[in-house]
């Protein structure tokens, strides 16, 4: 059953490669199945990035984007809040706050933002409608 949420965040020009490799071997990390992935998520000026495409791709899951000020809301329930994301897009956590908004209020987040030099990843479980 798919009910996690992906959250993603990246530098411009990140490589899919990287994070595909970060993705995977934090999913691997806490025992998480692909096929568990019901979507990827991002900050809406990563909708165009290659990295971010090739992975929604990769897992064959629909992609949600969410605004600075939208995940900025989820700001109280990030495990690792940082001021110098904020400085840079506008909220507090890209990859965290992405999962937890597209899992919701009943939502819980599951794994906390995990980093390459590059990319970002954290997983949320899904609550129920």
């Amino acid at each position: 059953m798919r009910r996690l949420a992906l959250g993603v965040g990246c530098q411009r020009g990140a490589s899919a490669a990287e994070l595909e490799t970060l993705v995977r071997r934090t999913l691997a990390a806490h025992a998480l199945e692909d096929a568990a992935v019901a979507l990827l998520c991002s900050i809406d000026t990563r909708k165009d990035e290659p990295a971010v495409r090739a992975l929604a791709q990769r897992l064959d899951v629909p992609t949600r984007f969410y605004s600075a000020e939208r995940l900025e809301h989820e700001t109280p329930r990030l495990a690792t809040p940082s001021d110098a994301v904020f400085r840079i897009v506008g909220c507090h956590g890209v990859a965290e706050g992405a999962a937890l908004a597209a899992a919701g209020a009943g939502g819980a987040l599951l794994v906390p933002k995990h980093a390459s030099r590059r990319a970002t990843c954290a997983v949320a479980v899904m609550g129920s409608a």
